[in-house]
């Protein structure tokens, strides 16, 4: 990064605000976010990779900038790619384009679609690599955790009123949260690529695990509804209706839920279970983010988010680092990640 200048921060923080456009449409791909700049320094094109099989972000940038991008510079948020999938390589896109200079945030680790960089520099292009790296690894964190390791990114979603009641002793809760809280839960549940709860939440509450606008509208397109367990669904279960696609996985082991996730391609996981499926995921160390909804309400009795953790003393407490608050009308969403995450 010594060869970045202020206005190559400036640009690649405009490559990175691209990039987000494209969260939550773009499985199994990344999220990148491109800027092209003239000989004279001026932006002459730009744009994000939209979905899966569209044109990538450098594609659509060298698109709107035409000739203007012979000699200038491509601000990219992932390293340009070098395999041919159902688009072509962008590297190759860059240097037919006569682009003189590429400025990148974050190497790719994907071992098929590396080695873009060393393409470009062979062919005498200025290649600068790590420019607002920790800001463009945020915006596609899911898809690098991913391919970094393995395995979904795990998000647990919860909701719960001041003192830890998920619901009530009868079992119902609907709802803790307000009418904003359930609307900001179907737009983050839109970004995730399945969702998924136990068995026992199937057969107490029925859930449909869809998308849905405020008029109850199903969205065009629909995450994976996961069930984990080996009790048995009822064909009448609204799970199994037509509106998404569902995975049945007769285990208890949330290792084996992630491997044949991530067979799938399935790069985000939304954990909506009850107590005993986030305690085997807490336990297991398999949850990357926390997200709580938290209500102005008491229930003094009912069930708690999580089941049993093992904890004997007040040693045995699991901490987490707080990410973000947000205040949805008289809730707030609180955002956390394990300590030591980022």
């Amino acid at each position: 990064m010594n060869d970045a200048s202020p206005i190559d921060i400036a640009w690649m923080r405009r490559a990175v605000e691209l990039a987000a456009k494209g969260t939550g449409s773009t499985h199994p791909n990344p999220v990148v976010g491109c800027v092209i700049t003239g000989r004279d320094g001026h932006p002459v094109g730009e744009g994000f990779h939209a979905v899966a099989g569209g044109p990538h972000a450098e594609i659509e940038a060298l698109r709107m900038a035409g000739a203007q991008a012979r000699g200038g510079t491509a601000y990219v948020t992932l390293e340009p790619c070098n395999h041919t999938g159902r688009t072509g390589p962008c590297a190759d896109a860059l240097i037919e384009a006569e682009i003189a200079r590429v400025v990148y945030a974050v190497p790719d680790p994907n071992r098929t679609a590396s080695g873009g960089a060393d393409k470009l520099r062979n062919k005498n292009i200025d290649v600068v690599q790590g420019v607002l790296q920790t800001e463009a690894e945020a915006v596609n964190q899911v898809w690098l955790h991913s391919v970094r390791t393995g395995r979904p990114f795990v998000t647990w979603k919860f909701a719960t009123t001041l003192d830890g009641r998920s619901a009530a002793p009868d079992g119902t809760s609907k709802w803790i949260t307000g009418p904003i809280a359930r609307a900001d839960v179907h737009r983050l549940r839109a970004e995730c690529d399945a969702i998924a709860v136990g068995t026992q939440t199937v057969l107490d509450d029925d859930p449909e695990l869809t998308v849905r606008d405020e008029h109850d509208v199903p969205a065009a397109r629909q995450p994976l509804r996961v069930v984990v367990g080996d009790r048995e669904i009822p064909p009448t279960a609204r799970v199994r209706n037509e509106r998404a696609e569902t995975l049945l996985l007769p285990t208890h082991d949330p290792a084996e839920v992630l491997r044949q996730l991530d067979d799938r391609q399935i790069r985000h996981l939304w954990l909506e279970g009850g107590p005993t499926l986030a305690a085997a995921f807490l336990r297991a160390g398999l949850v990357d983010q926390i997200v709580a909804y938290v209500a102005p309400a008491v229930l003094g009795s009912g069930y708690g988010a999580v089941g049993d953790l093992g904890a004997e003393s007040i040693d045995h407490l699991r901490r987490f680092k707080l990410a973000d608050v947000t205040r949805l009308g008289d809730d707030v969403r609180l955002t956390l990640v394990p300590l030591g995450g980022k």
